[in-house]
This record gives structure tokens, sequence and C-alpha cells, in this order.
């Protein structure tokens, strides 16, 4: 086949080389409070460090995520508030929508978790780990678990817990 006619980027007909794909990292989180607001942005804020190289990270909201988000992931960031307890109904509706669709496709990727709440967050993490533990995922750092007003140091685990989440996605 004569080319010499063709644009200067058409190759014949050939495959272009495959790009090597980025890891990417899923924040789903629900954030409706100011303390909720500064660990989500401490969490983002350390799966993003320039340290952090080949990962990208897809932040959603608990209510907008969806099942093709946690396919097309690599591993997962999961906030909420704990309410009386226990997680956030959107953080429980999310889990909920996407269980079974991923079900047999997702497991052994790493996650994390981070929970605030102004009293008891047992219930909420208990849960969270029963829901992942069904699903497969491989818990790669400890929750953050704050309680009350965030402070500094509850601030730095979180950009702990995004960094070495996204760590773990490195290559």
């Amino acid at each position: 086949m004569d080319t010499t006619a063709c644009p200067p980027w058409y190759d014949g007909g050939r495959a272009a080389p495959r790009l090597a794909a980025m890891a990417r990292l899923l924040i789903v989180h629900h954030t409706p409070s100011p303390g909720m607001q500064a660990m989500f942005e401490k969490v983002v804020e350390g799966a993003s460090t320039d340290e952090i190289e080949g990962v990208e990270v897809v932040r959603r909201a608990a209510l907008s995520a969806t099942a093709a988000d946690v396919l097309e992931a690599d591993g997962y960031l999961l906030g909420t508030p704990a309410n009386l307890g226990y997680m956030s109904g959107a953080l429980k509706h999310f889990l909920d929508q996407i269980y079974y669709p991923c079900l047999d496709s997702t497991g052994g990727r790493p996650f994390g978790t981070y929970v605030h709440g102004n009293e008891g967050t047992e219930g909420a993490l208990r849960a969270i780990r029963s829901i992942t533990t069904g699903l497969g995922w491989q818990q790669v750092a400890e929750p953050v678990d704050l309680t009350g007003q965030p402070d500094a140091t509850g601030l730095d685990a979180c950009w702990e817990l995004g960094a070495t989440v996204a760590a773990n996605l490195m290559e």
C-alpha cells in the first residue's frame, strides 16, 4: 500500500504500541462536615504527593460513585462520618450497589478507610471491614479513626493513609 499521500501520523494500518496505563486510586467519600472535608483534603494530598508516581487519583462522592468506577480502579480509599455509630447512608448505598457487580472482579485490591465521628466509630469501622472482607479487598493501612474536631496529628494520619494506599499501587 502506498502511504505517501497519507497523513504523517498514519502507520499503514499497524497498531500503535500500547502505552502503559497508570494505576488508578478511587477515593469514595461522604463529606458533609468541615471535619470530614479537612480529612478528605489531607487524604487526597497524601495520595497525590510528588513521591507517588504513576497513580491517577480519582475522587467520587459516595452517592455518585458507580460499579464502573470501582471496576476501573486498582485500589480504594473510603471516607465516611460515623452517624449514630454506623457508616453514612451514602457510603452504605455505594457499597450495596457495587457489591455484586464487583464481587468477582476486585478481590485482592488494596484499600484504606478514614472515619470521623463525634462519638463511637466502632460500628462504622466494623461494617466497612465486613463488607470489604466479603469483596476480598486487602486493607493495606490501619484505618484513620478520629473523634471530635480533627487535630494536626489526625490530619497527618489522613495524609499518611492517602500516601500509603497510593504507594501500594506504584509499580
